[in-house]
């Protein structure tokens, strides 16, 4: 297990599929609740022979089941948010520097060094959860770039305007990173010029209000804060490694991801680059939980590499999900 934890730290398109392998046949012995789920697929994990046919589990299990694997101690859990009534997903990570390490690199890769930015999150329906790991993930870019005032923003909308007013014509570059929702009622109310900044959305409107399509949530934010293009993060609750976004929706995977289209009626069916159906990720970072997810995002890959993602998938037609409650 050392060896593979080593080898995250060089991972490259070269020696990723060798590595998700190694990763692959590890956590099918050390994880209860995938090897259960390979179990009812018939799955012999001896006899899957590269990535493309590893079986990737429901995020609907993060709900139902505690996901890990091996036996270190768990050092943090993260909580996803839920709508009332429903389940939340918790994730219990072994290895918190495995995620500051995810963190870092992947936003080095997109954005340069840290503490070339200050960060402003507008994060309120986060805030209130003490266990979102979307904070967290936040926390790790502004402590690793040095920002002496940590200021996360609630619903303060005219000090959050003040502060960016103060700081435009700063050293740093700023970077407003929040939630779709929050990041247009800031704009209607305060409309600024943030022409030298990057507005990066998290996406999901989380139940406030009518569900706006990314062109109309980057075209207000554009008009609003007179920026060029609108940045996008995409990450879960169930995933330690994120993608980014400069603009028309387009993400770049983490070093530590790698993603696949399924069909929407056949979970065996894989799509070819440029056909929607629903994501799958590989994400390396997942080393102690499980790195083969099935996520129920609606989305297609490009030629090159990068994604999109089209919308959540209706839940009745998730096959596989009702696995879970027998586990």
């Amino acid at each position: 297990m050392r060896e593979i934890r080593r080898k995250l730290g060089e991972i490259d398109a070269e020696n990723f599929d060798s590595l998700a392998m190694e990763v692959f046949r590890w956590q099918a012995k050390m994880n209860p609740v995938y090897g259960n789920y390979l179990g009812y697929l018939g799955i012999n994990p001896e006899k899957v022979n590269n990535p493309g046919e590893i079986p990737h589990l429901p995020v609907s299990a993060f709900r139902l089941h505690r996901v890990v694997s091996g036996k270190r101690p768990i050092e943090r859990s993260f909580t996803s948010s839920s709508t009332t009534g429903s389940i939340p997903g918790r994730h219990f990570v072994a290895d918190l520097s495995l995620y500051r390490e995810s963190v870092l690199r992947t936003f080095r890769k997109c954005y340069g060094e840290p503490e070339s930015y200050r960060i402003f999150p507008l994060l309120p329906s986060y805030l209130e959860r003490k266990d979102a790991s979307l904070v967290h993930m936040v926390n790790v870019l502004m402590e690793a770039g040095n920002q002496k005032e940590k200021n996360f923003y609630l619903h303060n909308f005219e000090k959050l305007a003040r502060d960016l007013r103060k700081h435009e014509r700063g050293k740093r570059k700023i970077l407003l990173i929040g939630v779709t929702f929050a990041l247009l009622r800031f704009a209607e109310k305060f409309p600024l010029d943030l022409s030298r900044a990057v507005v990066m959305e998290t996406g999901g409107m989380k139940g406030r209000g009518r569900e706006l399509t990314r062109e109309e949530v980057h075209a207000r934010l554009k008009s609003a804060f007179g920026v060029a293009s609108v940045h996008s993060e995409y990450g879960m609750t169930e995933m330690l490694s994120q993608a980014y976004s400069k603009g028309e929706g387009l993400f770049e995977p983490a070093p530590t991801m790698k993603l696949s289209i399924r069909d929407i009626q056949d979970p065996f069916e894989q799509k070819e680059a440029g056909e929607t159906g629903v994501i799958r990720i590989i994400d390396l970072a997942n080393l102690y939980s499980c790195s083969f997810l099935e996520t129920g995002d609606l989305g297609k890959i490009h030629a090159d590499g990068r994604f999109e993602v089209l919308g959540r998938m209706d839940h009745s037609e998730v096959r596989g999900c009702n696995l879970m409650a027998d586990f």
